[in-house]
């Protein structure tokens, strides 16, 4: 890894280039976790029904301009996600791995773990305002609309709407729900990275490089997926919701399950598998790229600054 830095400016450029990719699934997993929110099995719209149908029910109606409704509040989030999530990852598990086995290259299961959620819950907290007004933009539709509709402009007048009625406590409405949710994530997606590189390494002989990097993130998106997606789905209704509908994240979880089946939790998923698995695979691919491209020139700007002060 590069330094802090580093490492933090490599994340979040990798994951601009992933979410722009990704971005469609993303708005179709969202609408689908929203229709029938709160209504009993059979009384339940199916505008959207799974991520290929989504997408074409999208752009028929809205055009490309619908499908990427939010893009720029996601841009923002993810370089704030991914970057404290990608950045302080290292510094998190090499400080850990000091203290407790004197040794900052012991890799731990539950020191990997612990560091994973640590830093993505950092970047859950310092991302969450522009994931609010996201989620919001995505869940618009003037054709099929789902869940309670906030009609913005773009994601500065959606800040500005919010912040005139609620303050900054409304910005930061759902932020629990967040924390648990990226989490859940942060805490598998890169020690199951990191596992199955050295796995495919020792067990199938693989080396550096793209294919080694492309099957390990994969593995990961795929168990990152499984875990996040409860908790993905509370925190879509709470940062939609107008109100008070839920009190917190366990009542929106025991309401939803209460009324649409415990199954409700797993709405929207096969888009979200979908956006997830190429999401992971570009984020920590181009990671390792984009990585390595910043540690190419740390090693020229510091060079030259050593020479210069010889």
């Amino acid at each position: 890894m590069s330094t802090t830095t580093g490492a933090f400016i490599a994340g979040g450029i990798a994951a601009c280039g992933a979410v722009t990719a990704t971005h469609p699934f993303e708005t179709v997993k969202i609408r689908m976790q929203l229709q029938g929110e709160l209504q009993s099995k059979g009384h339940q719209p199916h505008h959207y029904r799974g991520p290929l149908h989504g997408v074409s029910v999208i752009v028929r109606h809205e055009g490309l301009r619908g499908i990427y409704r939010g893009i720029g509040c996601a841009y923002i989030y993810q370089i704030l996600l991914n970057g404290c999530r990608l950045g302080f990852y290292e510094p998190i598990r090499n400080t850990l791995s000091t203290l407790i086995f004197k040794d900052g290259s012991t890799q731990s299961l539950g020191v990997n773990v612990f560091s994973g959620a640590a830093s993505g819950i950092m970047g859950a907290i310092a991302g969450s305002p522009f994931f609010l007004v996201k989620t919001r933009l995505q869940s618009y539709s003037p054709f099929l609309p789902v869940g309670t509709q906030h009609k913005y402009r773009n994601a500065w007048d959606g800040m500005r709407q919010i912040h005139a009625a609620e303050g900054l406590r409304g910005l930061y409405r759902g932020v629990g729900a967040a924390m648990i949710r990226t989490g859940f994530g942060s805490s598998v997606q890169l020690p199951t990275y990191f596992f199955a590189k050295r796995r495919l390494m020792r067990h199938l002989g693989m080396e550096e490089g793209t294919p080694l990097h492309l099957a390990s993130s994969t593995a990961s998106g795929f168990v990152v997926c499984v875990v996040m997606h409860p908790p993905d789905t509370i925190m879509s209704r709470m940062y939609n919701q107008t109100g008070n509908l839920y009190k917190g994240v366990f009542d929106c979880l025991a309401k939803t399950i209460r009324t649409e089946g415990f199954f409700a939790i797993y709405k929207g998923f096969l888009p979200h598998l979908a956006r997830i698995l190429p999401h992971t695979v570009l984020t920590l691919t181009l990671a390792e790229q984009t990585n390595k491209l910043v540690r190419k020139v740390e090693d020229r700007f510091f060079s030259t600054a050593i020479m210069k002060g010889v």
